[in-house]
């Protein structure tokens, strides 16, 4: 526990001060290549196997494509957006997969190779894009996620009778999916009222955003389990001490980032200032 904790801590430092502690773009723009590359490493690990022998180097070589694939979106924001718009259209996709799961597992062949490179590189570009626009709409889409995933934790295992995806993860319910949404809708609620100054209207769309973005978020924690589920593996990685590995950590951003991004671009294009 103490391990867990102290990673936490160091983590959380790390990404506020690459958030907030300075005005130059570089700390995050690194943190997020850094992010993309070990991703796309844990993520090809994650694959039908291979040889035992190559599985290490050609992960490596992935995280390294991931990371220039990433680092390329991030500087043309043409190639960000239509990542984000891929990634979206794999995550709807996805919610076939993980109804159908065990029964159907067809998807988990060569393509999810393709599909990491667009998963992991539309979620680092949308971070950086949120951040970019503002500091503090990331670390409201932070909380946003944080919320769904404690108020899911918690009133699932107090309350948590019928089960989610039991063949995906069996802790999962719909008693703790509807606290997550509770706690999130109380963030949205308190961000809406006491620091925007929209129309009514308005209002519903910031809305409807938020909340498709926590369903979203549950997704794609969802998909990640599914994945080393059927990988036989328990975590992504051991590169953060007691939390597993990057994928571990950044699941459910995986979805909902690209969302929250695409909505506030849309946003913006129909005169909504945030």
């Amino acid at each position: 526990m103490l391990e867990r904790i102290i990673t936490a801590l160091v983590l959380v430092a790390v990404v506020l001060s690459c958030m907030f502690a300075t005005q130059s773009h570089y700390p995050m723009l690194m943190l997020m290549i850094v992010a993309a590359g070990v991703a796309g490493y844990e993520w090809f690990k994650l694959m039908p196997k291979r040889s035992a022998n190559v599985i290490k180097p050609l992960a490596w070589g992935f995280g390294i494509v991931t990371a220039a694939l990433s680092t390329l979106a991030l500087y043309y924001s043409e190639i960000a957006l239509l990542l984000w718009i891929a990634s979206i259209f794999i995550w709807i996709l996805s919610i076939h997969w993980v109804k159908s799961y065990p029964e159907y597992d067809g998807w988990y062949n060569f393509s999810l190779n393709f599909i990491g490179f667009v998963l992991v590189s539309a979620a680092v570009t949308a971070i950086f894009s949120v951040w970019d626009s503002s500091p503090w709409w990331l670390m409201y889409l932070f909380l946003l996620v944080w919320g769904a995933d404690s108020g899911a934790y918690f009133v699932g295992r107090k309350l948590g009778k019928r089960k989610l995806a039991p063949h995906v993860s069996p802790n999962k319910s719909i008693e703790g999916l509807f606290g997550g949404v509770f706690v999130s809708a109380v963030i949205i609620i308190v961000v809406e009222a006491v620091y925007l100054d929209l129309t009514i209207a308005q209002h519903i769309l910031f809305l409807i955003l938020s909340i498709i973005t926590v369903f979203s978020s549950v997704l794609g924690d969802l998909l990640e389990s599914m994945i080393k589920r059927r990988a036989g593996i328990k975590d992504s990685g051991r590169i953060l001490p007691g939390h597993g590995g990057v994928l571990d950590r950044i699941d459910s951003l995986l979805a909902a980032a690209p969302v929250f991004a695409v909505g506030m671009y849309v946003l913006k294009l129909i005169g909504v200032d945030l």
